[in-house]
């Protein structure tokens, strides 16, 4: 390859940036709490990989088995995140990285490769038709909007955990299931609280905090998800301005 990249190991976590949060101090208290998390993950087969700048250019994926997310099969990896941005965009960063963790698959002996994406692109997911470049195809799907996908080795092909299609629960006001997956996610969370506070809206915060959790809840979730009411809203990072046109919606 071309680029140097840079794989966090136990070893060089504390001495290495996080891509997403490279520059914004308001989420230093996050990229803490995601390294205590990716600390206890790298033994566990977690892999996040960068490019060795000063940017956003990454892949961070994980033995199924172990990753975080409501999505079950036999003996794959799946991604949880894969971002090129700004001036580092066209330069063929994400086709390496996607080639990286394909080829790390299949030296494990993997059955193949998955990500959650949508049919339409939406923000913190990759798009899908830059993964059907790569051969994945759609193998699961929750109603007409959230997909599985799969670029299989040996013809299996993982599936949503059934939890997940509930896209429902008994709720009133706001609801948000979270994890310290993403570095984001505590200065949001310290957003809304102060907003809702504020406003009188109710909210109800779900840590999801294991990885029993991650596999039983009950929608798409990759590191966060938002119910209104006792309707899934989406995967959608909120802020308060994201907030406020969700509830004018």
């Amino acid at each position: 390859m071309g680029a140097k990249y840079v794989n966090l190991t136990v070893d060089n976590l504390e001495c290495e940036h996080l891509c997403c949060a490279i520059a914004d101090k308001k989420h230093q208290y996050g990229v803490d709490v995601k390294k205590a998390w990716l600390k206890e993950r790298i033994s566990e087969g977690h892999v996040f990989r960068k490019l060795n700048e000063k940017g956003k250019v990454f892949i961070e994926y994980a033995p199924l088995d172990k990753a975080w997310a409501p999505v079950l099969g036999d003996n794959y990896i799946y991604i949880y995140c894969l971002w090129v941005s700004g001036s580092f965009k066209g330069k063929g960063y994400g086709k390496e990285l996607i080639e990286y963790c394909i080829a790390d698959a299949k030296a494990q002996g993997k059955s193949g490769v998955c990500i959650i994406s949508s049919k339409k692109k939406k923000p913190f997911l990759s798009d899908k038709r830059f993964m059907e470049l790569f051969g994945f195809d759609t193998v699961d799907k929750i109603g007409e909007e959230y997909i599985l996908m799969a670029m299989s080795f040996d013809g299996t092909t993982p599936r949503f955990a059934e939890d997940v299609k509930k896209q429902t629960i008994k709720g009133d006001g706001l609801t948000i299931y979270y994890s310290v997956q993403c570095p984001y996610i505590p200065n949001c969370i310290e957003q809304i609280e102060g907003y809702c506070k504020a406003n009188n809206i109710p909210l109800t915060l779900i840590a999801v905090d294991t990885l029993e959790k991650a596999k039983s809840i009950p929608c798409v979730f990759n590191n966060w998800a938002v119910f209104y009411g006792d309707k899934f809203e989406t995967v959608h990072l909120l802020n308060i301005g994201y907030l406020k046109k969700m509830l004018e919606r």
